[in-house]
């Protein structure tokens, strides 16, 4: 049949810069050019990042996005693109991809499956596109177009696609977001996809991130065999380029339709692939669980921080497990020089921690800046305590330290221009231990979606990384503690947290009921009291800066729960029977 030169451009697009998205693509292009590249692929909406959610209501918005892609098309000639976008046309919005030959936009798909679950909401801004295919040919191989969940749905139209047109090669730009094994969920569809009809599947993953979104890329080609032929590199950008050889094996063991419809043929300006030497196939190393999910923190943190017009952050060192890791991470995406820790010892901080937080800032190299809080404390007691009235202070006191805290690092912030890291781990942010305007308060939740058992697992992951230690061990043995009055344990509020999270998990990531969890081995009094944690804090996660998704089922997008709720009441009566 024919080879084919592929180039996957993996690119980093910023929702909403369609200058600069352009800029990136017609450089991207440029390079596939000059590797003797015969198509270049780009992610799903690469031209105005994904996803923009309401942006895409504003017409204005929809026009320049379009406008963005006859400016990139005029700047294509010699190679054939093909772009994502979103495309407005007949009234309706669509999820797009643009294919451009040697300077001219000759077609462009609409994007048919849409996906309405988890953190995606396309239906509330596209419409499906038809079923009408638009195959190319090049040299005799035959080439259909699809975007992301086109190939993830059985007997979708995309399969359909490729066999009425009797397609080769697929090309499929996506935008599918990272969690931690989604890899293999991903490699486990295109590989189903590409064996099921019969072709070459070249799928095209973006990178990046946006807001609590990661992108981690991994593009990948994939055989009809279902051999992965060449992958690109995770969590950065990349220009994966592959020969694909088409021969006459490969269509003997696929159908062929008995009507097949028709193919645009496109004529390569640059001769016959047939001539040039091959390239070597490259297969990105594969990356382990904890590697991963640092890589997933690392980039989504300096996406946030960079594409937010931050430069430096900020972060309430305590001399705990949360914030020695926050810090970590931190260093990591920004640089040393980019990070500055505050420590804020009270009367009820100990020795130990608050040598722990100086070891942290030393062993980081970040600058570190201590205030007290004993005397602005003993102040806010002082004008309270007339209208607090008489009896035994409770919860207040210790609400009132971590907001005390809060101010003075939205202060810094206010007059420094530092972005305020918080700290709270996914357990903490799950039962609601954590408090409102204190600990909650910032504009970046680094580690919100990483359970408290994983946290110290990537503590001891980045000692390893460093081959020292970066978080100090008395860091990772002491038990956890708020420090907001005397002898203060986690434990003291919350089960272990090694029974904590495996319920968490249940609960929260596996909608599974109180009932199943107990079935499975728990406690009953433990799972109710978890439960009703859970339940009753929706308000405060409401109120939590974004975070980094890297588990299944984050808080926030993934799961939306109404904060006025009473269902409760029945569940708390189906759990009396195993009291």
């Amino acid at each position: 049949m024919g080879r084919l030169r592929i180039a996957l451009a993996q690119i980093n697009s910023t929702v909403g810069d369609l200058e600069g998205n352009a800029s990136k693509i017609v450089a991207a292009i440029g390079h596939a050019r000059e590797s003797g590249a015969d198509i270049v692929t780009f992610p799903e909406l690469a031209v105005c990042g994904y996803p923009p959610e309401d942006l895409l209501l504003k017409s204005g918005f929809l026009q320049d996005s379009r406008d963005a892609i006859d400016e990139v098309a005029g700047q294509s000639e010699g190679i054939i693109s093909l772009v994502g976008f979103a495309d407005a046309a007949n009234g309706r919005v669509y999820n797009a991809a643009a294919l451009i030959n040697d300077g001219r936009l000759t077609n462009i798909y609409h994007k048919v499956e849409l996906p309405n679950y988890g953190v995606f909401d396309e239906k509330r801004y596209f419409s499906p596109g038809s079923y009408e295919c638009m195959p190319f040919e090049i040299g005799g191989v035959i080439i259909t177009v699809n975007i992301c969940e086109d190939i993830w749905i059985v007997g979708s139209a995309a399969g359909y696609c490729a066999r009425r047109s009797e397609a080769r090669v697929i090309l499929n730009i996506s935008a599918s977001p990272f969690h931690a094994g989604r890899l293999a969920v991903r490699r486990k569809v295109v590989t189903s996809f590409a064996q099921r009809i019969g072709v070459f599947v070249c799928y095209n993953n973006l990178v990046g991130s946006q807001d609590e979104l990661v992108f981690d890329g991994g593009s990948l080609i994939v055989s009809p065999q279902g051999e992965t032929i060449a992958s690109a590199k995770r969590f950065e950008e990349d220009l994966l380029v592959s020969d694909i050889n088409v021969d006459s094996s490969c269509q003997d063991k696929r159908p062929v339709s008995t009507s097949p419809i028709g193919v645009q043929s496109i004529v390569l300006r640059s001769g016959s692939p047939q001539t040039r030497s091959g390239v070597p196939a490259v297969c990105a190393p594969e990356l382990g669980r904890l590697e991963e999910i640092h890589k997933a923190l690392v980039l989504g943190t300096s996406d946030y921080v960079r594409k937010n017009g931050f430069e430096k952050a900020v972060i309430g060192l305590s001399g705990g497990i949360d914030s020695s890791l926050t810090a970590a991470i931190a260093v990591d995406a920004l640089g040393a020089d980019n990070v500055i820790g505050v420590t804020m010892p009270s009367q009820y901080t100990s020795g130990e921690t608050r040598s722990d937080a100086e070891l942290v800032a030393e062993n980081l190299k970040i600058q570190l800046i201590t205030v007290p809080i004993q005397a602005i404390f003993s102040a806010y007691l002082d004008v309270l305590r007339e209208p607090s009235g008489q009896g035994e202070s409770g919860i207040e006191n210790e609400n009132l330290q971590a907001r005390i805290r809060g101010n003075i690092l939205m202060a810094l912030s206010n007059r420094f221009g530092w972005l305020v890291l918080t700290t709270g781990n996914k357990s903490e942010t799950a039962v609601g231990y954590c408090t409102l305007y204190g600990d909650m308060a910032g504009g970046f939740a680094v580690i919100k979606d990483v359970p408290k058992t994983l946290v110290y697992e990537l503590a001891e992951y980045v000692n390893k990384k460093a081959g020292r230690e970066l978080i100090p061990r008395s860091v990772l043995q002491r038990p956890p503690s708020a420090e907001l009055r005397p002898d203060q344990k986690d434990e003291d509020s919350l089960p272990p947290y090694s029974v904590l999270d495996p319920i968490l998990q249940a609960y929260v990531e596996e909608d599974r009921s109180p009932d199943e969890i107990i079935t499975s081995g728990f406690d009953a009094q433990i799972v109710k009291e978890v439960v009703r944690m859970v339940d009753r804090n929706e308000y405060k996660r409401r109120q939590a800066p974004p975070g980094i998704k890297i588990t299944p089922k984050a808080f926030g997008k993934d799961r939306r729960l109404p904060i006025t709720n009473r269902y409760l009441a029945g569940l708390f009566a189906s759990l009396n029977v195993h009291d």
